[in-house]
């Protein structure tokens, strides 16, 4: 059986796209640790969607980002 060569990846795309999972799921992690009402402190405002949007920037730059090939 012959491997498929022909993926939309390399491995290191695939790998950056695990970190940028692993980094939104931190963020809402740092959400949930909010002590104040209703998430309105630090965590929950500030710190944690920062997080998540910085895990959505890395998932864009991964995708579009060529394959040394």
């Amino acid at each position: 059986m012959e491997k498929n060569k022909n993926l939309a990846f390399d491995k290191t795309n695939y790998i950056w796209m695990l970190i940028g999972i692993a980094t939104f799921i931190i963020g809402l992690v740092i959400m949930t640790m909010d002590t104040e009402d209703y998430g309105f402190g630090f965590f929950g405002i500030t710190l944690g969607p920062i997080v998540i949007i910085a895990s959505f920037i890395l998932q864009f730059y991964t995708i579009f980002k060529k394959s040394k090939k």
